[in-house]
């Protein structure tokens, strides 16, 4: 086949479904992950200086440096395996190696990330999980005292996980060395490929739970703002209900309300989408998990039900209460501009109506002012006639009164059709 013929993403696009494997996982083993995000305008944060941070987790272990701009990158750090991936809003570093400590949970094994490097990290740590990755005993409830030991029982969630390939447990809460917990009972002849994916769907479901619940503190403030809002644009509304002096006065209330119901929705917006979106990760990666009860234990589906889903109805409640009040405010301005827009009409029809009186008397006054002209004129007429005709008048006997009394209705009459005709022609 001719290359010419393919799309110049073609090759990109395929490569990219094959970018972010599963990372393969033996038994026992443990894993640390961390999640990194900048606390505000995270999606366009620099990815420079994400890369520079992987790079110098590299350098302390003389492992090879990835390309500039790459999204993802695996490899080796000391014994622990690494997987590092960008995404739109944060960073994740996954590190895993065989065997674990006598000790569960040991806070030396997060020590793969150095504290003073996540200190300097270009964002803030928004998820810390450690998990324990041990065979499943024939004996099921073997691990029942475990799971007492390990977890805080009233928050516990533990389930059959893959059509009971394993018993994943969690309390979702953060221990003394920043970390949560996670313990992973794997059934003999469980291969590593299946491991990992375990392992990487409870990294996301904790990363994703945390970043879309960030939404959880914008919607209580937003909430507080709209509380606020609220009683204002409702008196506003009422004061439309009934005569007002001066409604420019109520709409320039009214648009400055609506410019901030606009300004809280351009600044929440992006936070509440992206909410919405972890939110459904979260709830697809629990569904892929294909959990089944362990002993009388709840699930994972279910404590998200009774701790999570509330919070994340909150963020859409607040969502839509600020979008119905856009609505409202949008409504009512267009009411108030319509009333406006009404007396503004009744006033202009006043002006009109004075202009009309007015010209009907400039027409009075305007032939009022004709008449003296043909009066003016034809005394000027007169008289210019006069001297004109004088010698000839002498010549006929005629005197000056005569010859004068004479020409002025014949004058007064020429000038009259004069000025008639030239108001005729004005028309």
């Amino acid at each position: 086949m001719n290359p010419a013929a393919d799309h110049p993403l073609r090759y990109a696009l395929v490569n990219e479904l094959h970018a972010r494997p599963f990372p393969h996982i033996a038994v026992p083993s443990h894993a640390v992950y961390l999640a990194i995000k900048e606390p505000r305008d995270a999606a366009n944060r620099s990815r420079a200086a994400d890369h520079a941070h992987l790079s110098a987790l590299l350098v302390r272990h003389g492992a090879p440096l990835p390309p500039e701009g790459v999204t993802h990158h695996a490899g080796q750090i000391g014994r622990h395996a690494l997987k590092w991936e960008s995404h739109t809003e944060f960073v994740t570093y996954l590190a895993y190696a065989a065997g674990s400590s006598a000790r569960p949970f040991d806070p030396a094994e997060a020590e793969v990330f150095p504290l003073q490097w996540v200190l300097d990290a270009p964002g803030k740590r928004v998820a810390a999980v450690s998990i324990r990755i041990d065979w499943l005993p024939e004996n099921h409830a073997e691990i029942e005292p475990l799971l007492d030991a390990w977890f805080v029982p009233e928050s516990l969630a533990c389930a059959w996980v893959l059509d009971g390939a394993a018993v994943v447990a969690g309390d979702f809460r953060i221990d003394p060395a920043g970390q949560m917990r996670f313990a992973l009972f794997v059934r003999r002849g469980t291969g590593p490929g299946r491991v990992g994916r375990v392992v990487q769907r409870l990294c996301e479901i904790e990363t994703y739970r945390a970043v879309s619940m960030l939404g959880l503190g914008r919607a209580r403030e937003l909430t507080a703002r709209l509380n606020a809002l609220d009683p204002e644009l409702s008196a506003l509304v009422e004061r439309m209900s009934h005569e007002i002096d001066a409604p420019e006065a109520t709409l320039h209330e009214l648009l400055r309300v609506s410019s901030e119901l606009e300004s809280l929705a351009v600044s929440h917006s992006f936070r509440f989408g992206a909410t919405g979106a972890y939110e459904a990760i979260v709830a697809e990666r629990i569904g892929v998990l294909r959990e089944s009860r362990f002993e009388s234990r709840q699930k994972f589906s279910e404590f998200m039900l009774r701790r999570y889903e509330p919070a994340m109805r909150t963020v859409r409640s607040a969502e839509a209460r600020l979008r119905t009040m856009l609505e409202r405010a949008a409504r009512a301005g267009e009411l108030l501009r319509t009333r406006v827009d009404v007396e503004r009409s009744a006033q202009n029809q006043k002006v009109l109506e004075s202009m009309d009186r007015r010209a009907d008397l400039q027409l009075r006054l305007q032939h009022t002012v004709e008449g003296l002209s043909v009066v003016a004129i034809s005394y000027y007429g007169v008289s210019l006639a006069g001297y004109l005709l004088a010698p000839f008048a002498e010549a006929f006997g005629l005197g000056k009164s005569a010859l004068t009394a004479g020409m002025v209705p014949l004058v007064v009459l020429a000038v009259w059709l004069m000025v008639r005709r030239i108001r005729r022609g004005m028309r």
